[in-house]
């Protein structure tokens, strides 16, 4: 639906999905093998993601093709040589975005959990796949059915291009008499909405918070408990050596909050095992703290080599390693995607304010996905891996936009200055850019259907965050620091600053015409 609101056409729609179809079946196809014959760890969670992250970023990458093709449609009467312009021109960028998504994916294999490093190269295959689709077979698609695809508004060599005068041209042109000011506003609005996540509670969820609505096994669960029958296949587990179980018996059964323990019962190589049950909910966090209790109680029982498991104790484990994961994997994110645009735009300034601007984007969302948590959805809390999740997805996948942006304005820095050149490239690239993050937003929120909390609040947490990318980011902050900055920008190249270059113009008013691009 958003394709054919964007494409105002009833036909076109159909070859970027049909391509991130093929996408999608291939990239399953390839995941099956490694599956199968090299180990790879793949879960349902990691299902569920490759399908929408492919048709999500196969759109978005058919968008910005689709997109140029139609502008070098106007300039060249021979669509194959149309193709070939627009291939050179937007193949990079796509190129380089889908780089920064893989590279950031399998960041996830520094994970300690199986399942979090598993899906780091499921999605890393799920974009490679994609990229050389949307690289080959649409290119190919689009040329062979020619310009009537574009019905009822074929772009006619000659024709005029009409992003030159439209909202994202005269956006451009708001900002620019004044864009110091428009990106300290932002930026102060956007840090206000960071202040969100000291409301961001990433405990974990029990049980019954599991879930976003009442399945018939929680009713069941909470009648137990109003009627004092406590279910009693919650266990801590209990190993330690033959010789020293009793006295790490002992103290156990001083551990407020768990059963009497049972029989200590021998498993071979001087090793004796026993439980006791634990009477909080095995994934809450009164559960860990008797977790804990535990493993310290029989830790202080000497020479017994005592170790403490259970259902709790691997959820408690689970969200230690959760913790550890965040701690490390989003500063290995950061450099990798930072290298990636010194690369790109061979300069160094653009790439930290990028992404400064990026991480500010995902502070805002996760902030205001935490209001809306807790006071819209009712949600209990966020799983420990929430953060790491939501970071990966909205830096690399929102890093697309501005990459988007930021190579036509360098392209167009070369002809035009970077201030005039910014204002090109927002007004030609605005509305592609956009309803790409409609593509992407919708997507995740999919998501939501799923009745399991963590999916549902990953969900909303991308959309969030794309749609901040788009709208607010890229189209305003990111432009205003192009504008204000000017050449100085991509500081220490001497891309407009070395003798020779055109002067950089200043903005135009409003009334003018941005140059043609010829």
């Amino acid at each position: 639906m958003i394709l054919l609101f964007t494409y105002r056409s009833p036909v076109l729609w159909l070859l970027p999905i049909i391509s991130a179809a093929v996408a999608y079946t291939i990239a399953g196809g390839v995941v099956y093998l490694l599956a199968r014959y090299a180990d790879l760890t793949v879960n349902g969670q990691s299902q569920a993601i490759l399908g929408i992250l492919v048709i999500a970023a196969g759109t978005d990458y058919a968008l910005l093709l689709v997109a140029r093709y139609r502008e070098e449609l106007r300039r060249h009467a021979d669509r194959h040589e149309a193709m070939a312009y627009a291939l050179h021109r937007a193949a990079p960028a796509i190129i380089a975005s889908a780089a920064t998504v893989v590279v950031g994916m399998l960041c996830l294999v520094f994970a300690d959990l199986n399942s979090t490093a598993g899906m780091g190269p499921v999605l890393a295959i799920g974009i490679a796949v994609t990229t050389v689709v949307m690289v080959t077979l649409l290119p190919a698609l689009l040329v062979i059915v020619g310009r009537w695809i574009f019905w009822p508004k074929r772009p006619a060599f000659g024709s005029d291009e009409p992003t030159r005068s439209g909202l994202w041209a005269r956006l451009g042109n708001a900002i620019a008499p004044r864009p110091r000011l428009v990106w300290s506003i932002t930026a102060g609005l956007l840090l206000v909405a960071c202040l969100g996540l000291f409301r961001l509670d990433t405990a974990g969820l029990s049980t019954e918070d599991t879930y976003t609505k009442e399945f018939d096994s929680i009713k069941g669960q909470k009648l137990l408990e109003a009627h004092d029958l406590v279910d009693g296949s919650n266990t801590v587990q209990v190993v330690a050596d033959e010789d020293r179980i009793d006295a790490v018996r002992d103290a156990v059964a001083g551990v407020e909050g768990l059963g009497e323990p049972g029989d200590a019962t021998p498993i071979g190589g001087g090793r004796s095992y026993f439980e006791s049950v634990l009477s909080a909910d095995i994934s809450s966090t009164a559960a860990f703290d008797i977790v804990e209790a535990t493993r310290d109680a029989v830790h202080g029982v000497d020479d017994a080599d005592a170790l403490v498991g259970g259902g709790s104790a691997f959820y408690l484990d689970t969200k230690t390693a959760a913790n550890r994961d965040n701690v490390v994997i989003i500063p290995i994110v950061l450099l990798a995607v930072f290298l990636i645009l010194m690369v790109l735009l061979r300069a160094v300034l653009a790439p930290v304010l990028l992404i400064g601007t990026v991480v500010l984007s995902f502070g805002a969302a996760l902030g205001i996905s935490a209001l809306l948590f807790e006071y819209v959805f009712g949600f209990a809390g966020t799983d420990p891996g929430f953060p790491l999740f939501a970071f990966v997805f909205l830096v690399a996948l929102g890093i697309d936009y501005n990459i988007f942006l930021m190579t036509r304005v360098r392209e167009e820095t070369v002809e035009l200055g970077t201030r005039r050149g910014s204002l090109v490239a927002l007004s030609s690239t605005g509305g592609v850019i956009t309803s790409a993050g409609a593509v992407l937003a919708a997507t995740f929120l999919v998501l939501g259907t799923i009745p399991v909390v963590f999916l549902a609040e990953i969900g909303i947490a991308v959309a969030l965050g794309v749609l901040l990318d788009t709208m607010i980011v890229r189209s305003v902050l990111v432009t205003a620091l192009n504008l204000d900055l000017g050449g100085r920008i991509w500081w220490p190249s001497r891309l407009d600053r070395g003798a020779g270059r055109k002067p950089d113009l200043p903005p135009e008013p409003e009334h003018e015409k941005v140059p043609a691009l010829n």
